[in-house]
């Protein structure tokens, strides 16, 4: 249920502010002010970045610890179905457990470098106007 409402919460969050950090910019002007902007091109505050950063980094937990207790609650009927088969049940949960932690490991990993890689600023006089955000309207849904 933690899982499902971490999500739930990702997803209203995400809606709300309109986008996420992990995919988003740190532009520097010519003063050496940042401005922060997510994925949509929407500028909000460090801490609306950095927060939105973490929270999507932690998806990817909460997505294994859903799966891993889905698993669990279907652990017999896994067991009790492959009785006969070359792999046998337990075996079989073991080993898909295990690619589950790692999968979900590699893509938190993954999502954090990513982030941390955001905060890497971009100058706005240097940088290809594609690379820059678009600027936030909400007429452009």
């Amino acid at each position: 249920m933690l899982g499902m409402g971490n999500f739930l919460a990702y997803v209203l969050i995400y809606t709300y502010i309109w986008g996420e950090a992990v995919n988003g910019r740190v532009v520097a002007d010519a003063t050496g002010e940042l401005s922060y902007f997510l994925q949509s091109g929407r500028e909000v505050s460090r801490t609306a970045f950095i927060y939105s950063g973490i929270h999507s980094i932690s998806i990817w937990p909460t997505v294994s610890a859903i799966m891993l207790a889905m698993l669990t609650l279907a652990k017999e009927r896994i067991v009790f179905s492959m009785r006969q088969s070359i792999l046998r049940g337990r075996t079989f949960i073991s080993v898909l457990a295990v690619v589950i932690v790692l999968a979900t490991t590699i893509l938190t990993i993954h999502f954090t470098r990513e982030f941390v890689d955001r905060f890497k600023p971009v100058a706005s006089a240097d940088a290809p106007a594609a690379t820059l955000p678009a600027p936030y309207s909400s007429n452009t849904l």
